[in-house]
């Protein structure tokens, strides 16, 4: 019997608490290094008793348990062994997250956050969730569903995670269902960035769907003003301007902040490129005068990385549409090169 064999024969809930914390506390330092989580990863057990000790009567013991699940699965070399092995660590976090009594949801929407990273993690939790998808949209959207204090913060990065999967986008995109006008309404979300970013992933890879982007920019998402509102400031526009803005936009005053962190600006606005990839997202933004909101942006923004996006997206915006000459940017062959090489570089991503 290997030492790390015996270690987790103590990593059980009946085990005496000294004994059991103990075994804890060295498994949790093994997952500080690269060899020691392969080691713990190579012992079939180590997964599935930890999985137990979340549940166990001692907080310190379930919260030890739950670190080291998140280190392991933070490990992308780890995860597609984990998941391959089957769901039974994916079915553990799902009903942790669903029981609004558990204290450790977060730490279970960490450790799917980390799992769906790989196209095979996000398939193989998927195939867990099913048709009942739905229902963990609904519990992000219950801001207070975990009665213990949980935010479930991290279920954004999970369900941006699972949208680079076609099937998921269409579950997604499905007008018959209300999963994403739900959650649109977290792109300017103010306490978490965490929450702000995954919904904004998940609404940028749902951009690709080129057939969807009248669903996404009619009335019953209204994608285009959750978008551009985290990209305007308190600029003053005079009155023919600012009747063309969509309404969510006029007159915004002088306390009107932008969105802080610059990673999601450059979300914000590829998101809004990927809507240009076709005419009818590119006629709409322009009706709704978007390029005052990007014009002003530029002015204002300071990060070279946000600053390349937002000009690529000016330079197809201020176009008229003979100058493109094609509908669909991204299906089109002979565009320009210097409209589509923005497109090419875009794909569906986590």
């Amino acid at each position: 019997m290997s030492e790390i064999e015996e270690l987790s024969q103590f990593l059980t809930l009946e085990t005496r608490l000294d004994v059991k914390a103990l075994a804890l506390q060295q498994t949790l330092g093994l997952t500080g290094t690269a060899d020691g989580r392969q080691m713990l990863i190579n012992t079939s057990c180590v997964v599935k008793n930890l999985c137990k000790l979340l549940n166990d009567f001692q907080k310190s013991v379930a919260k030890d348990a739950s670190l080291a699940l998140i280190n392991l699965t933070a490990d992308e070399d780890l995860t597609s062994t984990l998941v391959a092995e089957g769901t039974e660590i994916i079915e553990n976090m799902l009903n942790i997250i669903t029981n609004p009594e558990h204290e450790l949801a977060d730490p279970a929407c960490m450790v799917l956050s980390n799992l769906s990273r790989t196209k095979l993690g996000s398939e193989r939790l998927f195939q867990s969730m099913g048709e009942k998808l739905e229902k963990y949209i609904d519990i992000f959207c219950q801001e207070k569903y975990n009665q213990k204090g949980a935010r479930l913060h991290y279920l954004a990065a999970v369900f941006s995670n699972l949208s680079q999967i076609p099937a998921v986008r269409s579950y997604i995109l499905d007008p018959s269902r209300t999963c994403l006008q739900r959650l649109v309404s977290f792109t300017d979300y103010k306490d978490s960035t965490t929450r702000r970013g995954g919904i904004l992933g998940l609404i940028k890879n749902c951009c690709f769907e080129t057939d969807h982007h009248d669903f996404l920019l009619s009335d019953a998402v209204d994608l285009l003003p959750k978008l551009l509102l985290p990209l305007a400031g308190p600029e003053e526009f005079d009155e023919e301007d600012n009747d063309k803005l969509p309404i969510d936009l006029q007159y915004l005053g002088e306390d009107k902040t932008r969105e802080q962190d610059p990673d999601i600006r450059k979300m914000l606005l590829e998101a809004l490129t990927q809507l240009c990839a076709t005419k009818y997202g590119r006629e709409y933004l322009r009706s709704k005068n978007t390029y005052v909101i990007l014009r002003e942006l530029h002015k204002w923004e300071k990060n070279d990385n946000v600053l390349a996006v937002l000009e690529h997206l000016v330079n197809i915006v201020i176009r008229f549409e003979h100058e493109i000459g094609y509908d669909n940017l991204k299906k089109e062959v002979e565009v320009p090169e210097d409209i589509t090489e923005k497109f090419n570089a875009l794909e569906p991503a986590l």
